[in-house]
């Protein structure tokens, strides 16, 4: 009779397998999928909104002259003024009038820049110096700067001279007044705890006051780049020979009505790419407010 002899475990000099992946839930898959699909089009809806308020008013503006609604002599279709635009743009006239334009409007707006953004810091944090400059200073922001134009001109003549004051006063009010009120808004709890850290004066400026006021101040920085271009088309139209306003002008009593529209098409243009450009500059300046958030 025989005995069933039990079979023996063996070592063996394979390895152990290596453990499968985890899987991926079924689910985590269309989240994720839903997730990228919402957020891209949340995207094209903010690319879209803009984009369809332009294209009704440039197809309002194209068709409203060739329907008879309004005199083509006066309002010529868009088509025409683009035309008109590009033969500027080639012919070099424009890139002249562009050039003079910007360069008094970037001299006036800096000069202001700098004298505003220090000059709001010390009204804003010390009261003596507010005491000491209010009085003036609420005289000549309420006093428009086109009215004192002939006044810049009578005692700076009429060549660039003026013109830059003229920009720089315009455009040192508005930065001023959003940098003190941005100055004076800065949580106290803030600065009470960087003074019992034991920062001195510059380094609560540096890391405190100064970041903290960059929204108000870049605020009045765009409202002050806007400004800027409005005064220089206007101090353009009186004793230039070059820019802008110039052009405009120009162009209108000289009848040339859609070389005058591709004037202000390119004024409108400039002005929307120094507000695109300041808005990323205060986003990326500002980057650590919207990491507290998060």
């Amino acid at each position: 009779m025989s005995s069933a002899v039990p079979v023996l475990d063996r070592p063996t000099d394979r390895t152990p397998p290596a453990p499968a992946p985890a899987a991926v839930p079924a689910r985590a898959v269309p989240e994720v999928v839903t997730r990228a699909a919402g957020a891209t089009g949340r995207l094209l809806i903010r690319i879209a909104k803009p984009l369809l308020a332009f294209a009704l008013l440039l197809g309002a503006w194209e068709l409203a002259p060739r329907f008879g609604l309004v005199d083509e002599v006066f309002l010529p279709p868009f088509s025409v003024v683009v035309q008109a635009f590009v033969e500027l743009a080639a012919n070099g006239q424009l890139g002249d009038h562009i050039s003079a334009s910007l360069t008094r409007s970037v001299t006036g707006f800096s000069l202001a820049l700098v004298i505003a953004v220090p000059a709001g810091i010390a009204i804003a944090w010390y009261k003596p110096v507010s005491d000491f400059l209010n009085p003036v200073l609420e005289l000549f922001r309420n006093t428009a700067a086109l009215a004192l134009l002939p006044v810049f001109v009578l005692i700076l003549g009429i060549g660039e001279t003026s013109k830059i004051a003229l920009i720089g006063y315009a455009t040192f009010f508005p930065i001023l007044l959003n940098t003190i009120t941005g100055v004076r808004t800065v949580d106290p709890l803030l600065v009470k705890s960087a003074v019992s850290l034991g920062f001195s004066p510059l380094r609560l400026f540096q890391k405190v006051i100064l970041p903290a006021a960059v929204p108000s101040i870049f605020t009045g920085i765009r409202m002050a780049a806007s400004g800027s271009i409005l005064v220089l088309i206007a101090a353009e139209m009186i004793g230039a020979r070059a820019g802008l306003g110039y052009l405009i002008t120009a162009a209108q009593q000289n009848f040339q009505i859609p070389q005058m529209y591709a004037g202000i098409v390119a004024i409108s243009l400039i002005g929307l790419g120094f507000n695109v450009a300041l808005v990323a500059l205060e986003r990326r300046l500002s980057r650590w407010r919207t990491a507290t958030h998060v």
